[in-house]
């Protein structure tokens, strides 16, 4: 009974924050608001902070914790985590007065996921989409009272995205609507929207870049707490640094054993450079500049891309890494304007309240108006090594696969309240052990080229750090990234802007990662040769995308039983 009485109370908060906040409804897959946009300002956004501050005492008051089951008791130490980080984010860290980029969920986002992502019929998507179009002219006025100083790289991201944004209602939104009979009012709601964002466009490029004068290092005491909030593992920044500074060597020591056998490869009858510190640099430098030679055109990265996936579900097919969802749901396409400007790659997940949806894999070719040099650096960088690893990442068996397993979650707490911890965690784990256990047929190139991207999920922590809690310079980050960490100019030049502007989220990967290796290890000598690599993997994404601390209880609980058909359902709580 008590665990009915949480969930009771759980469900009439997000009955109530759905109702507040019906974007995010639409893109978890709840309907019901997709004509509406919801209120943001300064002041219902106080509101709604000060009803999650009720809302966190009412639970302490009303929910008994020792009475819950152990499954249940864990799912009230999410929710509570949730609410006080949710609570310490909105006094904190001010996104809606520094950060153009707040606007753009509404401005693009609003929209692009009923087109792309809604369940409901065609011409009710359509129909939503122009009511949302007409209340967006509110929302660009909301960001002009609201914005106040944004850090300069910040704005100047959001400046390209909402060129994109334009674009998006002058040509792109018509390739997702298509043939309907709907066509005209769409036509007719851009092009009153349209002035409004050209305004709002030439408001960013002058008005607001005069005032863009915001700090957007966060400093070592927020940052600290921001990454405690995120991780929720009793680890804090510091500890994390350490880890990472310890993980950087012993990384880059593979790294020149394996540019080492392949130098005869690339560089025939040439000598080793010299077996010292400068010489291993050298070695793989060399090395992997000629791996990065091998790649495609920038007008076959989709078709590549595909080619991949055919072999890597093959792979985890026949060597049983786990069994893939079915049907597939997972759709590759090309990565629209207004999203560029921070990766390659990423993944759009099936909404967890409509998870029979598709899922979309978006990469992003190499925008048009780059000049040859730096289209050839773009794809030295994402070569065809690097775009089988990156596939893993994002795909098969990393983010699609893990969260079609996630959709699979009943308790409405897990469903809903995700670890960025243990998904991006899980992504990175996957790249290593496919290649451990067999993909890529040995090959050091391709091995070479997962160390790479692994050592880039290292630098990110590092760098993370390093940004916010010391006062590193972009001369010194860039000195780090591509002289130490072996990445292209341009990929570096993104990542410290990216570190500018997602604070804490580049050292997810590392944290999450370092904590799925150990769970492995552990258990792995537990079981001894009863170790079954498939069942081990399904029961660690069995429980939903929950914080990694609570991976060894549920994992070993979940081992004690045979293994499940990964499409059943759980019981409802």
């Amino acid at each position: 009974m008590s665990d009915q009485k949480f969930h009771q109370f759980f469900s009439e908060y997000l009955e109530d924050y759905l109702r507040q906040c019906p974007v995010h409804a639409s893109q978890l897959g709840d309907h019901r608001y997709d004509d509406q946009l919801g209120d943001f300002s300064r002041e219902a956004r106080q509101t709604r902070t000060a009803a999650q501050r009720q809302t966190l005492q009412r639970f302490t008051d009303q929910i008994d914790y020792e009475s819950l089951s152990r499954p249940a008791q864990i799912d009230h130490e999410v929710f509570r985590h949730d609410l006080e980080e949710q609570i310490w984010l909105a006094e904190n860290i001010p996104g809606f007065e520094e950060d153009p980029r707040s606007y753009n969920h509404y401005l693009s986002g609003s929209v692009y996921s009923l087109l792309t992502q809604s369940s409901l019929p065609h011409e009710e998507n359509i129909s939503n989409v122009i009511a949302r179009m007409r209340q967006l002219p509110g929302v660009i006025a909301e960001a002009r009272r609201t914005l106040t100083n944004p850090p300069l790289p910040v704005l100047e991201t959001s400046i390209g995205q909402n060129r994109g944004v334009i674009s998006f209602y002058e040509k792109g939104i018509y390739d997702l609507i298509g043939d309907s009979p709907l066509q005209e009012d769409v036509r007719q709601a851009a092009a009153d929207l349209l002035p409004h964002l050209r305004d709002y466009q030439q408001f960013l490029e002058t008005d607001l870049r005069e005032r863009a004068t915001g700090d957007w290092r966060m400093g070592k005491e927020k940052f600290d707490r921001k990454l405690q909030f995120a991780v929720n593992a009793g680890i804090t920044a510091d500890e994390v640094l350490t880890r990472a500074e310890n993980e950087f060597r012993r990384v880059t020591d593979e790294m020149y054993v394996t540019a080492r056998q392949l130098w005869s490869r690339y560089h025939p009858g040439m000598p080793l450079p010299p077996d010292d510190e400068t010489g291993h640099h050298e070695t793989i430098t060399r090395v992997l500049a000629s791996i990065g030679r091998e790649h495609g055109d920038p007008g076959s990265l989709l078709a590549d891309a595909r080619a991949t996936v055919d072999k890597l579900k093959k792979f985890i097919t026949d060597n049983d890494i786990l069994r893939l969802p079915d049907p597939d749901q997972c759709e590759l396409m090309e990565m629209p304007e207004f999203h560029r400007g921070n990766s390659l790659a990423y993944i759009q997940p099936a909404p967890p309240l409509d998870p029979e949806n598709r899922t979309i894999y978006a990469i992003s070719p190499p925008p048009a108006d780059w000049d040859p040099e730096r289209v050839e650096s773009f794809l030295q960088e994402y070569n065809r090594h690097m775009l089988q690893i990156l596939t893993i990442h994002e795909a098969y068996p990393g983010h699609y696969v893990q969260l079609a397993y996630h959709n699979r979650e009943t308790s409405p707490i897990r469903r809903l309240l995700l670890s960025g911890v243990f998904i991006e965690g899980w992504a990175v784990y996957t790249e290593q052990m496919m290649l451990d256990q067999g993909y890529g047929e040995g090959d050091l190139a391709l091995r070479l080229t997962q160390l790479k991207f692994y050592l880039r999920a290292v630098a990110n922590a590092i760098l993370d750090h390093r940004m916010h809690c010391t006062s590193m310079n972009d001369e010194e980050a860039l000195d780090f990234l591509m002289n130490q960490s072996f990445q292209s100019e341009g990929e570096a030049r993104l990542k410290i802007i990216r570190s500018k502007q997602s604070t804490v989220q580049l050292s997810t990967y590392f944290v999450g990662r370092m904590a799925l290796c150990e769970l492995r290890r552990e258990i792995q000598r537990e079981q001894g040769g009863d170790f079954d690599l498939g069942r081990y993997h399904e029961a660690v994404l069995a429980n939903g995308s929950l914080p990694v601390k609570y991976l060894a209880e549920v994992v070993r609980e979940r081992l004690r039983k045979p293994r499940q058909d990964p499409g059943a359902k759980k019981r409802t709580p």
